[in-house]
């Protein structure tokens, strides 16, 4: 992404969440937009709006939220160290998504606990417990 793919003209928020690395494909961004995942400056938007910069957009990806002020438009995708450069995140926003990181990552995964294929006396407790 150099010089040549940022201007300043208005561009899609499909395009630019796609450009920007929040979603794999403009489709996903659409759909994300679409579905109120993505809120233009606090309020909802459609995948077609104009986002030009300063804009905020507040961006929700599964469990995770980015709230970040639009620096530069690109219609084109690049590496994702270039895409960082089209957006500045809030520090509040940083703080809440690190966090809710090293949350997810401290609770135990559901199946660690289980070690292959249950045994006869766990199969025997798993009917016990269904049948109850």
């Amino acid at each position: 992404m150099n010089d040549e793919h940022i201007h300043d003209e208005p561009l899609r928020i499909d395009k630019w969440l796609w450009a920007a690395r929040f979603f794999k494909t403009r489709s996903l961004a659409a759909k994300a937009v679409d579905g109120g995942k993505v809120r233009l400056n606090g309020e909802g938007a459609k995948p077609s709006r104009a986002l030009k910069r300063g804009d905020e957009l507040a961006i929700r990806v599964g469990e995770l939220e980015w709230v970040v002020e639009v620096r530069a438009l690109s219609r084109q995708r690049g590496p994702a160290a270039q895409a960082a450069l089209l957006y500045c995140e809030r520090e509040d926003s940083r703080a809440r998504r690190l966090a809710a990181m090293a949350q997810r990552k401290a609770q135990p995964h559901p199946a660690a606990g289980v070690k292959g294929r249950p045994t006869k006396k766990d199969r025997r407790q798993i009917r016990r417990f269904t049948e109850t």
